[in-house]
């Protein structure tokens, strides 16, 4: 039970309040720019948020085939034998750190964003280029930048996909990060107040953060 695929999509789905609080004026701007006949069709405003989706996580699937891509022959050059065995170990520490981050008891962590802000810099110009939204072909460009954005869970998430193995097991775990992150992107689209409210609840962020902790926790005591 070490911080495999099923760990990659719980760290989305607990990540959620995160995701709501990062995504969600994101998530209305887009929807408020789309024309009126979309917005009140659910199935039409639900197509629109699966290519902002779709593009988005496709982003975050290259990201991770790169980070495993560049894992595979880390682990090899820290050691052959225990290579594995401490990616491991910094991987488990980064998710009770991201955990911790949730439940407000870790509120530094939030500086990692910082590293991915050069990027995003040079992104952002063209994000709004797309701005409004008029077509699904616009949607999907614009989720592909989205998904670029500086998230210290995104971060997170890529940190411990390096220790993935490979390309292609990177790529995956991604995948499996992202699909977690669906639902609270698609429920701040549809229900923005009602889910900002309910991410703002701190019994339900040290929820999140503990059930982040004890998954943690668990992979390390079995594998370890």
């Amino acid at each position: 039970m070490e911080i495999g695929y099923l760990g990659a999509f719980l760290m989305g789905l607990f990540g959620a309040l995160h995701c709501v609080g990062m995504c969600g004026s994101i998530m209305g701007v887009l929807t408020f720019s789309l024309p009126t006949e979309i917005r009140k069709n659910p199935l039409r405003l639900m197509g629109y948020f699966s290519y902002y989706s779709l593009g988005r996580i496709i982003s975050y699937v290259l990201a991770g085939a790169l980070a495993g891509a560049f894992g595979a022959g880390l682990l090899f050059s820290i050691s052959p034998q225990y290579g594995h065995s401490i990616l491991l170990l910094g991987a488990t520490l980064l998710m009770i750190a991201v955990g911790m981050y949730l439940a407000g008891w870790f509120p530094a962590f939030a500086r990692i964003e910082k590293a991915g802000a050069p990027i995003w810099k040079k992104l952002e110009p063209l994000g709004r280029k797309l701005l409004p939204v008029s077509s699904p072909r616009q949607a999907l460009l614009y989720g592909l930048i989205w998904g670029w954005l500086p998230c210290g869970l995104v971060y997170s998430a890529l940190f411990i996909a390096v220790g993935q193995g490979g390309m292609l097991q990177g790529g995956v775990f991604m995948l499996m990060f992202g699909l977690g992150t669906l639902p609270a992107v698609w429920a701040t689209g549809i229900f923005a107040d009602q889910v900002m409210r309910f991410s703002r609840s701190p019994n339900m962020r040290m929820i999140a953060g503990l059930l982040l902790i004890v998954f943690a926790l668990t992979g390390l005591i079995i594998n370890w």
